[in-house]
């Protein structure tokens, strides 16, 4: 799947409507440009090719007074809001993606119904667990790598990230069950949103030709 869209697209949806120097501040305040290929130029591209596609409406707003070009202003759609949940539900079931998918699927997870939320967890664990009892019919982890060679460490990597993976998610459905955050429905969201004219103190300072558009 692919990150950058689900970051993007939530990022513009938690906003209302943002330019796109916003929906890259954000997602340097977020870290995300360590943990993702969150950069600024497939960030500028990524909100022109969804405008492209309907998932998000571009308004071209007038430039200000001191000058320089109209920036655009980017609204998610319906469309939009219909891919941004497909994303999200895709981000925190699939748990055979790269890290950079369930965290984009954490930073989002209110937005769901706590209900929904539990639902699509205890789904991750289920498929973490399928997986293990696939692989082992096997491979023996008991028994060590060894017999399988070197080789066999590579086998002894997924299997012990699969089981890290399924306890940690075990671990948040408990805090998610026992009232932790504030999901959907439930009242006042946690703003995780730069307010206009705030300061990024994780900003990067890397200049890109897209800041001013």
């Amino acid at each position: 799947m692919s990150v950058i869209r689900l970051l993007v697209l939530g990022a513009v949806r938690q906003h209302g409507r943002a330019h796109g120097y916003q929906v890259r501040n954000d997602l340097e305040y977020w870290g995300a440009h360590e943990w993702s290929h969150a950069k600024p130029g497939s960030i500028y591209h990524a909100l022109k090719q969804m405008a492209k596609q309907g998932l998000l409406h571009a308004h071209e707003v007038a430039p200000s007074t001191a000058g320089g070009p109209p920036r655009t202003e980017y609204e998610i759609t319906e469309q939009g809001t219909e891919e941004f949940f497909r994303l999200l539900r895709e981000a925190l079931t699939s748990y055979d993606q790269k890290p950079d998918v369930l965290s984009a699927g954490l930073g989002f997870m209110v937005d769901l119904g706590r209900e929904e939320a539990l639902a699509l967890l205890e789904q991750r664990v289920r498929a973490i667990e399928q997986w293990r009892t696939s692989v082992t019919e096997y491979y023996t982890p008991e028994d060590g790598p060894g017999r399988l060679g070197h080789i066999g460490e590579i086998m002894d990597l997924w299997v012990h990230s699969a089981d890290t993976g399924a306890a940690w998610t075990r671990a948040l459905i408990e805090r998610v069950r026992g009232g932790a955050y504030t999901f959907a429905g439930e009242g006042e969201p946690f703003v995780g949103v730069l307010a206009e004219g705030e300061e990024n103190p994780y900003a990067t300072g890397e200049r890109h030709p897209g800041d001013r558009h």
